[in-house]
């Protein structure tokens, strides 16, 4: 499968990754509510996405311009190097 360039697919790619995490996100607080849990669920969320903007945007920015990761198991490569 080759990458992805018509930009209404990548947003609608976006979007279904947004419904996903919202989706699971309120499958689980409906399974067990409590402020405390989706205080945490929001901070893991919110971790998750930090970590990936370092990995894909913060290296090649910031730290080493020539490389171009194309997923996590790339940075992971990159990282034992």
């Amino acid at each position: 499968m080759g990458d992805l360039k018509d930009a209404r697919l990548i947003y609608l790619k976006g979007f279904l990754f947004l419904a996903g995490a919202l989706t699971a996100s309120a499958l689980i607080l409906a399974e067990h509510p409590s402020w405390r849990l989706a205080a945490l669920l929001a901070a893991a969320l919110w971790c998750a996405c930090r970590f990936y903007y370092f990995a894909f945007y913060v290296i090649e920015k910031y730290v080493d311009g020539k490389y171009r990761f194309a997923g996590l198991l790339d940075f992971a490569r990159y990282l034992l190097r």
